[in-house]
């Protein structure tokens, strides 16, 4: 059996996903499914079981599992409660470790491109103690993934028991289909598709920084099922251990992200630029973009989807059909 906590959210139920067209119907989701409809995302999947969070820990005893796939999280980058957080996102995280490692149990779990703050010290993913200690998270978030990192190299560093195997992978922007639920934190092409569908303006962030054009704020914008290729890869290579980075290499602009999805329409480009909220303004990153060599060398050659494929394949299976969920 294989557990995929966060498994009802966006990536985790992607994952599901992969794991049943593998032919794995011994999937077991831990997540919350609330009143917003993310039950949605399972509805065409077959599991063996949902596990609320706060019985996570007791349903695990005495089971005998192939790995944990940790996706579950707060993963708002606005979150505030840092009580809430740090308990689900850092000490939950850290029972599970203990966990795995006790019980011998792979685990790969999310980490976040977040975790690099506003990038002065660079993408690379360098795991060691040292090169993560410099790293500066902008928010509650992402100082909740760089915990768990921290904690996890610092016992790899002193050669502390860890599970057979462990990864953390640092996703960069991801985006594709299930991600509806996630409301303020979906993609900017989930949150503005119907404005481009409609032909209504589609409004983008104004720079507010000198030698950056108002649209031209940069991401490493990756699509869901790279992702997925990722976690299925490494589940098939149990010698790989690590934290990795998670994106495409190529950094690309938000007008380039609309642009695409107007260009799978065939339809005439309308954006106009707005004011960035002030409450933002400090903590926005400009650019981001992944260091790739770590994943590479240890091994994985699926490679990317480029950005208008990507975005031509979400827009056409999914956004504009009448079934949106995977």
């Amino acid at each position: 059996m294989l557990l995929v906590t966060g498994g009802a959210g966006f990536i985790g139920s992607n994952v599901v996903a992969a794991l049943n067209d593998a032919g794995r119907a011994d999937v077991a989701v831990c997540d919350v499914l609330g009143h917003d409809g993310k039950w949605k995302n399972l509805a065409k999947r077959q599991l063996a079981d949902v596990v609320p969070p706060g019985e996570l820990m007791a349903w695990l005893q005495g089971r005998r599992l192939d790995a944990i796939i940790h996706m579950g999280a707060i993963s708002e980058t606005t979150a505030t409660d840092g009580d809430l957080v740090i308990e689900t996102n850092f000490r939950l995280s850290m029972r599970l470790l203990d966990w795995c490692t006790a019980n011998h149990v792979p685990l790969i779990y999310a980490s976040s491109a977040s975790t690099y703050g506003d990038g002065e010290q660079g993408f690379k993913d360098d795991q060691s103690v040292a090169a993560l200690k410099q790293l500066r998270p902008m928010n509650l978030y992402g100082w909740s993934k760089h915990l768990f990192d921290l904690a996890v190299a610092e016992r790899a560093a002193r050669g502390e028991r860890l599970p057979p195997q462990w990864a953390g992978l640092k996703f960069f922007n991801v985006f594709g289909p299930n991600e509806y639920h996630k409301g303020s934190m979906m993609s900017v092409l989930a949150k503005r598709f119907d404005d481009v569908k409609s032909g209504r303006v589609v409004q983008l962030f104004k720079s507010h920084r000198a030698g950056i054009a108002d649209g031209d704020q940069r991401r490493d914008f990756i699509y869901v099922d790279d992702v997925v290729r990722v976690m299925i890869w490494l589940l098939a290579t149990p010698s790989v251990s690590g934290i990795f980075n998670v994106g495409t290499g190529h950094a690309r602009s938000f007008r380039d992200l609309i642009l695409s999805a107007y260009a799978a329409l065939g339809a005439k480009p309308n954006i106009e630029y707005i004011d960035m909220p002030e409450s933002i303004r400090g903590s926005y990153q400009y650019f981001t973009e992944s260091e790739g060599e770590r994943l590479r060398g240890a091994g994985y050659n699926g490679g990317f989807t480029a950005l208008e494929d990507a975005v031509a394949h979400y827009v056409k299976g999914f956004l504009d059909a009448e079934d949106r969920f995977r």
